[in-house]
């Protein structure tokens, strides 16, 4: 009876996915918390090219002992061309650790028809989380604009909260990959929408030497992959970034996803996506609300809606603690 108690009570989540190392990592994340049923990953262009980023979940999943059916989605942006990003995490998006090829294969059935059926099924019930580019949420929100409004909550890695981007000087990567399905997203008016920029995993949210040697002590499977996976990035993080460890933009945003306590500092605000010009991809958040004064002398500030959580600042123990947690066993 007990048993039954734990799975009527699981939190569904939905996990779309570029898969490179630290995706991956926010996988395991997910499948390996036990109050967690992950219904369905689908793959979304960005670090990796489809095909690969398939293969890279499909390789954790089968670390986890689960059998979570993956999605291949949309293999480019709406409109903007190609852009993966090898040079972060490696050409294999693992940091090249030539991991064997899985035993299972893509599921052949279209992830949006998948989705739709889900929700319907558990209308306000599913969690969905973004680790990529935004183009699979953006062309659902499009096809099944009704059932979207019916997932429960989104949380979304991408975007920086009034702060440096990383490809470029204005935007976040997974944003700027597909800015018109990021447009499209943050314009749905769905009601729980939450942004964890990646400057959250920046400084003191690194996973410094110590803290690496320490999930290698653990000498469990998953802890060994979580850390060899990452080393690619790295080299990219320290010097690149000159952060002073390992920045894990989406296992933060997981961690988020899956635990409350984590977030320290949260506030709700209007956030428009620039869709051209040198800022493309830039997440603009009205931090100070002035387009809540209207009419406002810039017509593009004026009535505007809260339209998003805005994550500002996270407990950087605690998120250790959540990835700790699921690579111990």
């Amino acid at each position: 009876p007990t048993q039954q108690c734990i799975n009527m009570t699981k939190r569904k989540f939905f996990i779309d996915t570029d898969t490179a190392s630290d995706d991956a990592v926010a996988l395991l994340m997910a499948l390996e918390t036990p109050d967690v049923e992950v219904l369905g990953v689908s793959i979304v262009s960005g670090n990796m090219p489809v095909e690969q980023g398939s293969i890279n979940a499909r390789y954790t999943i089968e670390l986890c002992k689960k059998d979570t059916p993956v999605y291949v989605g949309y293999d480019k942006p709406m409109i903007k061309k190609r852009a993966h990003a090898d040079w972060f995490h490696g050409p294999d998006g693992m940091g090249n650790m030539n991991y064997s090829e899985p035993k299972s294969t893509t599921n052949k059935s279209d992830y949006k028809e998948v989705l739709n059926t889900l929700i319907n099924q558990y209308p306000n019930e599913i969690t969905l989380v973004t680790l990529g580019p935004l183009t699979n949420l953006g062309q659902f929100v499009l096809e099944y604009p009704e059932s979207y409004q019916k997932i429960k909550d989104i949380y979304i890695m991408g975007g920086a909260s009034t702060t440096v981007g990383n490809v470029t000087p204005a935007a976040e990567y997974n944003i700027w990959c597909d800015p018109e399905a990021a447009d499209i997203v943050f314009q749905s008016g769905h009601p729980d929408i939450t942004m964890i920029g990646w400057e959250l995993c920046r400084g003191g949210a690194n996973l410094t030497e110590d803290e690496m040697d320490f999930v290698y002590s653990f000498k469990t499977i998953k802890g060994d992959f979580a850390i060899d996976c990452n080393k690619h990035a790295l080299d990219s993080s320290q010097n690149w970034l000159g952060d002073p460890g390992l920045g894990l933009p989406d296992p933060v945003a997981m961690a988020v996803a899956l635990n409350k306590k984590v977030v320290l500092k949260e506030s709700r605000h209007n956030v428009k996506i620039v869709l051209d010009g040198p800022a493309r991809g830039m997440t603009i958040v009205d931090e100070l609300n002035v387009g809540e004064s209207e009419p406002h002398i810039d017509e593009n500030w004026s009535h505007t809606t809260k339209n998003i959580n805005v994550i500002w600042e996270i407990d950087n123990q605690e998120w250790k603690d959540t990835l700790y947690k699921t690579l111990k066993n």
